[in-house]
């Protein structure tokens, strides 16, 4: 009897501690605290989010049972919560369950603001979806192999055979990593996809598809985390995200001497390469235009010669991005005939001038010959330089929290014929 007892008790104590071993929903371990984790939800409120394009949370998600919960009354137009932080190089894990035919998904570096509508146009997504039972409460309709489950969505398909998912209405494990372009869906401990985003295959895939009339599209290297309601419940727990490294002090030359590689045009003008330079000039209409990079730029120090050929008025765009293919919304270090404060930083989202130059330093700017210019971005820190002297030095917190596109500026309404070469740019 008493090694009976013994036995029960030594049972009792075993199960008493491999319970105490058991993580609660929505915490952090102090290895994972250890490890640079944090959670971006703690099982009790929705302090860590928002609406998609808003300050406030009204749009039908709650918590229950110690779960995000999506209510199911969103659709592709709405019913989109984001972080109210962003985040560029990062590791995330969270649990998920969706109910019969549900579909959702989490979406990262999301941009906000009017010009962008829905978060999809800007953020990639990792799709979570029922592919049967969607396609049997969606009959006759199929689902496309880019619209299943786990896909890049509309980009990169995972490997089918690493495609482990449990029932509907028991939870997954979901992870994405993206590491200084380098990305990675798993599934239930399985890596099921990886891919380098902004190379040249990445850019074939992004025009030819879904993503061909959405010129920001996956661009960011930093921005919001997203969770979507597209009109069915779906409940989420345990999301936690460990900050990565950025990798600075990258050289890019983003121009090779020969052609256009690495650059795309919009709006009107005339972009080509003569004598080993890069001309912009405008085109028959004389309506804006514009020269882009295809990646984003954060944080950088460019270094680019230019020579005009002409009086009219251009520039160096940064942190700026496309509307509908014409329009362009960001800052601009001035490229203009002399008395026109080159070298001065522009905003076209309405502010104006930022910072013009001082009448006396106009004279250091080369009629007819190659100057030098250097542009230095780090947070909301802006300087610039024209042939070694300092021209404009401003902090600006708008411009910290809006990544984009670096681009070569043909205005409107102007004879515009401007000589590059030699544009070297240092990741910070």
């Amino acid at each position: 009897m008493k090694k009976i007892n013994l036995l029960l008790l030594s049972a009792t104590l075993m199960g008493g501690t491999f319970c105490a071993c058991q993580q609660k929903d929505n915490t952090l371990s102090e290895a994972e605290i250890a490890d640079g984790w944090e959670l971006l939800f703690n099982g009790q409120d929705l302090s860590e989010w928002k609406n998609f394009n808003d300050t406030i949370l009204s749009n039908g998600w709650s918590v229950v049972d110690g779960c995000i919960q999506a209510s199911g009354e969103g659709g592709d137009a709405s019913g989109y919560i984001v972080t109210k932080r962003k985040f560029a190089d990062f590791e995330l894990t969270w649990d998920w369950k969706l109910t019969h035919g549900g579909n959702s998904g989490m979406l990262y570096h999301v941009q906000e603001g009017s010009v962008f509508q829905v978060p999809y146009v800007t953020g990639p997504e990792y799709q979570l979806i029922d592919n049967e039972g969607w396609e049997e409460v969606n009959a006759p309709q199929k689902l496309e192999e880019w619209q299943k489950l786990g896909v890049d969505y509309a980009m990169h398909l995972p490997d089918a055979s690493k495609m482990h998912v449990n029932p509907v209405g028991e939870w997954n494990t979901s992870r994405i990593v993206f590491d200084n372009g380098h990305v990675e869906h798993w599934l239930n401990g399985e890596k099921i996809l990886e891919f380098e985003c902004w190379t040249d295959d990445w850019f074939a895939l992004k025009g030819s598809g879904k993503w061909a009339n959405a010129p920001e599209y996956g661009l960011a290297n930093s921005g919001l985390i997203c969770l979507q309601d597209h009109g069915d419940p779906a409940s989420f727990k345990n999301i936690k995200i460990k900050q990565l490294p950025h990798k600075g002090g990258q050289v890019e030359s983003l121009f090779n001497g020969k052609d256009l590689t690495g650059w795309e045009p919009f709006g009107d003008g005339n972009w080509f390469v003569e004598d080993g330079n890069l001309v912009t000039q405008n085109g028959e209409n004389r309506q804006y235009g514009y020269l882009c990079t295809r990646k984003y730029y954060k944080d950088f120090d460019l270094t680019v010669e230019f020579k005009e050929e002409s009086n009219g008025n251009s520039g160096l765009f940064f942190h700026s991005f496309i509307e509908g293919f014409n329009t362009v919304h960001g800052w601009q270090c001035e490229v203009a005939p002399k008395g026109n404060d080159t070298g001065g930083i522009y905003e076209s989202y309405g502010r104006g001038w930022l910072q013009q130059i001082p009448d006396e330093k106009e004279e250091i700017l080369k009629v007819d010959d190659w100057n030098t210019l250097r542009l230095r971005v780090e947070g909301n820190h802006v300087q610039t330089w024209l042939n070694g002297e300092p021209m404009s030095d401003i902090e600006d917190e708008l411009i910290g929290n809006t990544p984009g596109r670096l681009m070569l500026q043909m205005h409107d309404g102007c004879d515009i014929r401007v000589l590059w070469r030699n544009f070297q740019l240092t990741q910070l």
